[in-house]
């Protein structure tokens, strides 16, 4: 009952309370860019949950074996070189390149069946599809996992490969919520008579604005939700001692 308390308490965080465009201000390019029409904003959505998860599971597996300090691959490798030698590894300072990397790797994984399956969307995406490899959502999601992976050092709450990928999809599905609901609000507001300094960019700020206010309103959720599955134990009844014995 922990284990699924505790997974259902960072999946809502991750989505809703510290969602990544509202709550840490990321990805605001493409939420802005390709949130005119709803099918593309659904289907950009899609695509950077995908390619989050398919990224932290590479990166989890790649930091795990290889980049953090002590990791099992690295220091094998080492030893096999130098029989003789001392203290940990560590590659942590190649993690940006490797990220990277693996990011592009499945962007362009993405962009290949996009265009292969779903010619119109591949069109209708335009130069997002491929940006999505800069889409700042996917490195930060890598990075905070990173904080997580198990290590040689120190890790104040280390995650397994399953919270990691828990925390990847759920990112990526509150970047879907957040550009699907604001690609509804555009559609609406061009039947709408908007004064003429705020057409445009102004009025899409506006909205961006605004429902970040609205999302404010799930701040302290995951706390309430906690007391709700994690109740505190129950004190144990005090053990009052027998009274002496009258003299």
């Amino acid at each position: 009952m922990d284990y699924l308390a505790t997974i259902l308490l960072l999946a809502i965080s991750t989505a809703l309370i510290n969602n990544m465009v509202f709550h840490f201000f990321v990805g605001n390019c493409p939420f802005i860019g390709v949130s005119r029409k709803l099918d593309t904003a659904f289907g950009m959505g899609a695509a950077v949950t995908f390619v989050t998860t398919i990224a932290a599971l590479l990166s989890w597996l790649i930091t795990w074996a290889v980049l953090a300090p002590g990791a099992p691959l690295t220091t094998w490798v080492w030893h096999l070189i130098r029989p003789d030698a001392k203290g940990v590894v560590d590659l942590s300072i190649l993690n940006y390149v490797v990220y990277i990397f693996v990011i592009a790797w499945a962007v362009q994984l993405v962009e290949m069946y996009v265009r292969k399956f779903f010619p119109a969307l591949y069109k209708a995406f335009g130069v997002f599809l491929p940006l999505i490899t800069t889409n700042c959502v996917i490195l930060f999601v890598c990075l905070e996992i990173m904080k997580h992976v198990p290590s040689a050092g120190d890790v104040p709450d280390p995650w397994g490969l399953d919270k990691a990928l828990i925390y990847a999809f759920c990112a990526g599905l509150g970047f879907l919520i957040a550009i699907v609901i604001m690609a509804g609000m555009r559609e609406e507001i061009e039947h709408c008579d908007v004064p003429k300094p705020l057409q445009g960019p102004g009025i899409t700020l506006i909205m961006a604005g605004i429902l970040s206010l609205a999302f404010l309103g799930f701040t302290g959720m995951d706390s309430n939700l906690a007391k709700i599955l994690k109740p505190a134990p129950t004190p144990a009844p005090e053990i009052k001692a027998a009274p002496p014995p009258a003299s």
